[in-house]
């Protein structure tokens, strides 16, 4: 009888077992994510503690450099299996105790990211509250080091949530708290480079020449669609600039591109454009069309009142790109950013 039923079990078919794989796959691998979150958390909690115990030191006792070096040697000697017991690494265990006092109590968030993305926000930013902010960032957009960097370097804190919109009035709460949060006012395009007087063309082509750097630049959740997409209302055709589709807002977003600064007009061009996405491409299980104006300039108080009464979700924003007054109009749009030639230079 038991010999049956494990030869029953050894012939499973195929598709249940790898259905039964798969589960046991999934158990696993989030087995390792929890175990390597914790262990990050100790290693984290392990340094506020050294770092804590040496300042102290430091402070009632007068500790120097040659006492840290010392200290980092005797470390090794006595762990050599573990790194991060330089004097360099010691000194950041002391710099992250004193800006994190409060650590085992209110900010344990910074344990959930990587030792080397503390260091990186501690050593560019000084306000707590800027600093919690990058990091509970970091923990819900899983970002690399050099992403976080990117969003540091390009201030980000001040710019996320900040367009001129009307969410409130045309979206539900939930649904208007994330879209306000998606956009940013000014958006930094600079790894574009472009004539002074540019035209929407220009600034498009530029813009998906470098689509993994727009893309990075609006943020987590776009999905480029397409560009200049063709709309038919009333037998008369209208295109679209830019449309993407954000997957944690569920909806499309449209983008319009003026080279110049906000006019009120552009509100009800857009708005015309989100009735027609919502009826001829927008699917029953989609949130209602998003729009989004990038302009060169704009007065916020006319952007306020031409928004007001419109009855689609439209946010306007400005953006910044690099422009280069000293070469020919017809060679601008085509030059590299400044971070690619130097990583052509790093790399040979």
């Amino acid at each position: 009888m038991t010999q049956g039923v494990i030869e029953q079990v050894q012939t499973a078919p195929p598709k249940e077992y790898k259905v039964f794989l798969k589960e046991i796959k999934e158990r696993i691998l989030s087995s390792q994510v929890k175990a390597a979150v914790a262990v990050n958390r100790e290693l984290i909690t392990l340094y506020w503690e050294i770092g804590s115990a040496i300042s102290k030191k430091q402070l009632k006792e007068g500790w120097g450099a040659k006492t840290l070096e010392k200290l980092g040697q005797d470390l090794k000697s006595s762990f050599p299996n573990m790194k991060g017991f330089s004097r360099t690494n010691l000194k950041y265990m002391v710099q992250f105790a004193r800006e994190y006092p409060d650590f085992q109590k209110g900010q344990q968030a910074v344990g959930q990211i990587p030792w080397g993305h503390n260091i990186l926000i501690i050593q560019k930013l000084s306000s707590l509250e800027e600093r919690l902010w990058y990091v509970k960032k970091t923990i819900e957009n899983g970002w690399s080091r050099s992403v976080l960097d990117t969003w540091i370097s390009s201030n980000l804190y001040k710019r996320q949530g900040k367009a001129v919109t009307n969410f409130t009035k045309t979206l539900p709460a939930h649904q208007s708290d994330l879209a306000n949060q998606i956009l940013k006012d000014p958006y930094c395009f600079d790894f574009l480079t472009l004539r002074n007087k540019h035209d929407e063309q220009e600034l498009e082509l530029g813009l998906l020449d470098h689509i993994q750097k727009f893309l990075l630049e609006l943020g987590a959740g776009f999905s480029f669609v397409g560009r200049q997409v063709h709309l038919e209302v009333g037998e008369q055709d209208f295109y679209v600039d830019l449309l993407f589709y954000h997957f944690k807002l569920r909806c499309f977003v449209v983008v319009e591109l003026k080279a110049t600064d906000f006019k009120p007009e552009f509100a009800g061009k857009m708005n015309f454009y989100l009735s027609a996405i919502d009826d001829l491409v927008k699917q029953p299980d989609d949130k209602p069309s998003i729009g989004l104006l990038l302009c060169k300039g704009k007065n916020k108080v006319v952007a306020e009142y031409a928004l007001r009464d419109i009855n689609k979700p439209i946010g306007i924003s400005e953006y910044e790109t690099e422009i280069l007054e000293s070469l020919p109009d017809n060679l601008k749009s085509s030059l590299p950013s400044i971070e690619e030639i130097e990583r052509e230079l790093q790399e040979k």
